[in-house]
């Protein structure tokens, strides 16, 4: 009797643990690994980018997971602080790939992921290394297990500078965080700026994670009557810059890099006055995407994360949506190279998926619109979407096919990244 029972008992379990597989139920998590700044000066942005990731992963897992091969997956983040420290950032990849089986990480700082694309590639210990940041020193970096995210800093250098010259700014003066970020915007514009016939009159880069009171530079870069200002860093202290900057008596024009977001100052900072905002350009506010799902997706992340909707959360959100996309075309879930590989096949994405749809990739950077937008005479005025990777008028016509009507779209192609 005891034999039947313990029998019976086995096989009501193994019918349930069959029932369970049949109905649907998922085999395991699939681990998509963050190491970031969550503490520190950069805990803001680095939050931004997090956010992003964990906001797809609830909606992919909301709509069922991912299917590989009749096999039902959730996804998880797992996500480690480093405080931009590269030792730091290198420990956490380590530990969420070996033991968490992480075989995608995402890192949003240059000064980090240059470590990590010194790692990813080692045999039996490799990931696909996604890269938020702007600069194009990501592409200089041999590697075949990594994507970029956002478009090249110099597409908005471009696209700034020529805003910049049709509203008949001529001279101007920067004023642009200290680091390695802050010396590259630096240096490509002035050079940009100067080969258009315009004129630097001062360089005064300045602490934008430490400092508070920006007077002394701001003294010195307006007593050379600049027509304009380059600024920027995170949002919040580019504010503080805006404001001393106005109450020392400037009366000219903003360009902020792409880092500072003119919504995120005028929101947060500002409190939703744009008075002090006069003739700024930048990258546009996010409720300026020619997007038919951005209204729903700002108010739900902002309700969600009781904070300002940014790029960073939204191009993080489009690319994880693209991985697991890739994930499932190749049919696998811990073979990067095959996730990478497949990650063509599944672009361009729709408009009514993501607020910031991706349309291809040029080796390892994902291409997206750079999208500018001016405030003038207190409001926001125009917004521009510029396509920077198409090499001639044909594949310009054909990338424009692939974006969302209802905003102006122009072609400004960037050396170095030119696509057929």
């Amino acid at each position: 009797m005891k034999k039947m029972r313990k029998f019976s008992v086995g096989l009501g379990l193994g019918i349930l643990a069959l029932a369970i597989l049949c109905s649907g139920a998922y085999a395991k998590d699939v681990v998509i690994g963050f190491t970031g700044p969550l503490s520190g000066p950069g805990a803001g942005y680095g939050r931004d980018n997090l956010n992003g990731l964990l906001m797809a992963a609830d909606d992919i897992n909301k709509a069922g997971g991912l299917t590989i091969k009749g096999k039902k997956y959730k996804v998880k983040i797992e996500s480690y602080d480093d405080m931009i420290d590269p030792t730091a950032a290198v420990n956490n990849a380590r530990r969420l790939a070996a033991r968490s089986g992480a075989v995608v990480i995402f890192n949003p700082v240059f000064n980090t992921i240059a470590p990590l694309m010194q790692i990813n590639e080692q045999p039996g210990s490799e990931f696909l290394m996604m890269a938020y940041s702007s600069t194009p020193k990501i592409e200089e970096i041999p590697n075949k297990l990594a994507s970029s995210i956002p478009p090249p800093f110099t597409a908005y250098v471009q696209a700034f500078a020529d805003t910049a010259w049709q509203m008949g700014w001529r001279k101007g003066a920067m004023m642009v965080t200290l680091g390695a970020y802050g010396d590259e915007w630096r240096e490509a514009w002035k050079h940009h700026w100067t080969e258009k016939g315009g004129e630097i009159l001062a360089d005064k880069p300045a602490n934008y994670y430490t400092e508070t009171d920006f007077s002394a530079q701001l003294s010195a870069v307006l007593a050379t009557n600049p027509e304009y200002l380059l600024i920027g860093g995170p949002s919040e202290p580019t504010g503080l810059v805006i404001e001393q900057a106005r109450n020392l008596g400037f009366k000219g024009g903003f360009v902020l890099v792409d880092q500072a977001k003119m919504d995120y100052v005028a929101d947060v900072v500002f409190k939703g006055d744009l008075s002090k905002m006069d003739s700024v350009i930048g990258v546009c506010r996010v409720l300026d995407l020619p997007s038919p799902v951005i209204k729903k997706f700002n108010t739900e992340y902002e309700t969600k994360y009781k904070v300002h909707n940014t790029f960073e959360a939204m191009l993080n959100y489009s690319a994880v949506h693209i991985i697991f996309a890739a994930m499932e075309k190749a049919g696998t879930i811990d073979d990067p190279r095959a996730i990478k590989a497949a990650i063509p096949s599944v672009l361009p994405q729709s408009e009514s998926q993501v607020p910031t749809p991706y349309v291809g990739t040029l080796n390892q950077k994902l291409l997206v619109a750079a999208t500018v937008g001016v405030i003038q005479d207190g409001a926001y005025k125009h917004a521009y979407q510029y396509i920077w990777w198409a090499k001639d008028e044909a594949a310009f016509e054909k990338a424009k096919k692939m974006l969302a009507e209802g905003i102006e779209i122009r072609w400004m192609p960037i050396k170095g990244y030119l696509q057929e």
